[in-house]
Order: C-alpha cells, then sequence, then structure tokens
C-alpha cells in the first residue's frame, strides 16, 4: 500500500547507495566493452576510450538500469529496500520521457554538489529539482 508521505532525504540517499552496488557491475561491464572496442591502454597518460564517448556511455546505462526499474514498478532495488516508490503525479507509472528526463535533472542536480536533492529540505512538498522538472515524486511505501 501506498501512502501520500514522501520519503525523506536521508532514506533517499541510502537507497541510492543500495543501487550504487547495483550500477558498478554495470559499468564495469560498459568499460570493458569499451576496451574491447577501443583496444587497451598503451600509456596512462593517453587513452584509447575518448572521456567523453566513456560518460555518454555511462550516462546511457545509467538511464537505462533506472528507466527499466521504474517502468516496470516504480522502483529499483534499493528503493524497495527503503520503501521508497516513483510516481507520476498524476499517480500512475512514470512515462519514458519522464524517466529519462528525471535522470538527466538528477545528474545535473548531483553535478551541482547535489543541490537538487538539499533543495527537499526547503520546498514546501519535499520534492527535488528532478521531482518538479519530470512530474514525478517519490512516496513512502507502507509495510506489508
Amino acid at each position: 500500500m501506498i501512502t501520500h508521505t514522501r520519503p525523506g532525504l536521508w532514506r533517499n540517499l541510502l537507497a541510492m547507495v543500495y543501487d550504487t552496488f547495483l550500477i558498478a557491475p554495470l559499468l564495469m561491464a560498459n568499460s570493458f566493452i569499451l576496451v574491447s572496442l577501443f583496444g587497451p591502454v598503451e600509456d596512462i597518460s593517453s587513452p584509447t576510450i575518448p572521456g567523453w564517448l566513456m560518460q555518454l556511455t555511462s550516462f546511457g546505462v545509467i538511464t537505462v538500469f533506472f528507466t527499466v526499474f521504474w517502468r516496470k514498478s516504480g522502483q529499483t532495488l534499493g528503493m524497495q529496500a527503503w520503501r521508497i516508490k516513483l510516481v507520476a503525479t498524476t499517480g500512475d507509472t512514470p512515462s519514458y520521457r519522464q524517466c529519462i528526463l528525471r535522470c538527466m535533472v538528477a545528474t545535473l542536480s548531483l553535478g551541482l554538489a547535489g543541490l537538487g536533492y538539499w533543495w527537499s529540505i526547503f520546498d514546501p512538498e519535499g520534492r527535488r529539482w528532478h521531482d518538479r522538472v519530470s512530474g514525478t515524486h517519490l512516496v513512502l511505501v507502507s509495510k506489508h
């Protein structure tokens, strides 16, 4: 059962830590594929994989990870552990567009020292930047 209670910032951050343990191996696989395609590094000062390509594919992997989970059930495994669910403001499952937009703005939020996340402390509805821009929000799932 979903409540209308918003999960706190710390609960959200702890769910992100859980999900990091799932995303890390995916990013390693991404690196493995790129190294297989471009070849190994001959000298540490001259990498064979362009930095922009590594960042772009890594962002793609992370976006696909979250989009698949959010579209399926509204929850990643970390979110399930901390009883958090992502829903559209209409109460429906978020669309692909909303999931991708949320990932883009969340990345920007983190890149700016987490300001988009800290914003929830001052927001009257407890929403983060990526909640507002994507038309989604997190809700707390009650214990079964």
